[in-house]
């Protein structure tokens, strides 16, 4: 299954996506969930009622080109981002290959949507970005196991994790970096996990500027995979339906590059998953706005 945020009567509501088109689950089901951190604690009947409803030839559609998406989801309790979690991003960065989990947070004020400009800010230049898998859990999660750790998993999108890179390194702890507003990149998609393979394993996962092709590689290089990833942050805390973990970034972002490579005001960048989609922004600069 495949659901789309989008932006009505100046809210955010979700549709079901049936090709080029959306249906209005508000229209189609006014009883159902308004949000999908609402539909994820509603659990299987919910999801079944909506395909249900994408089965309905009668329900009315909208064209999904013509709409105002949202992120996925804006009300969740957590954004724990992973870094360091590709083998060759860790090398081109200097960092040894880890351990153990690197783990900071995002907030909900860094997001954008699918479509809608990511800013850079007025006071740096260093914006870079990072394509990467987005995991949204399904059910509560604590003290799980890897091997039944995807149980908890509800589906996947794409994240672009762009960096304020000298806020980033100004100490080791790297929330500055990662919060600036409008810089987070996020949709357009939630991809149900049944959809794609266990652990969204196996998926070409690329970054491109301008069409220019920057990352390319596949969700299996991930250090810690899904299922590991998801296990040691209920090790931790408590996962709820909602919660959202960004699995981290392969090689070639534009820190790393020599010269530097920023992204501008202009540039359109873009993050590919196969089998979950494209993630489309423009970027303008802060005094434009």
């Amino acid at each position: 299954m495949r659901l789309v945020a989008f932006e009505k009567d100046r809210k955010p509501t979700l549709g079901v996506v049936d090709g080029d088109q959306v249906i209005d689950l508000a229209l189609a089901d006014p009883t159902l969930p308004q949000d999908l951190v609402g539909l994820l604690c509603a659990g299987k009947p919910v999801f079944a009622r909506i395909a249900e409803i994408a089965r309905t030839p009668s329900a009315m559609r909208l064209p999904l080109a013509a709409l105002r998406v949202c992120p996925p989801i804006e009300t969740a309790g957590k954004y724990l981002g992973l870094g360091l979690n590709y083998a060759d991003h860790a090398a081109e960065g200097g960092f040894e290959r880890p351990e153990s989990l690197t783990v900071f947070m995002r907030s909900r004020t860094s997001f954008v949507g699918h479509g809608q400009p990511i800013v850079r800010p007025r006071n740096s230049e260093q914006l870079d970005y990072e394509a990467e898998l987005a995991v949204i859990i399904g059910r509560q999660a604590r003290h799980v196991r890897p091997e039944e750790a995807l149980d908890y998993v509800g589906g996947y999108s794409c994240f672009n994790d762009t960096s304020v890179r000298d806020y980033q390194f100004h100490t080791t702890q790297w929330t500055l970096g990662k919060n600036f507003d409008a810089t987070g990149a996020f949709g357009p998609f939630f991809v149900s996990a049944d959809e794609l393979p266990p652990g969204a394993a196996g998926l070409r996962i690329q970054a491109r500027l301008n069409g220019r092709v920057l990352q390319d590689s596949n969700t299996s290089n991930m250090i810690f995979g899904v299922a590991e990833a998801v296990s040691l942050l209920s090790e931790c805390c408590t996962l709820e339906p909602g919660d959202v973990v960004f699995t981290g970034t392969p090689a070639g972002v534009g820190f790393a590059r020599k010269p530097p490579l920023w992204m501008k005001s202009g540039d359109v960048i873009e993050v590919e998953i196969d089998r979950i989609g494209v993630l489309r922004n423009p970027v303008i600069d802060e005094h434009g706005l």
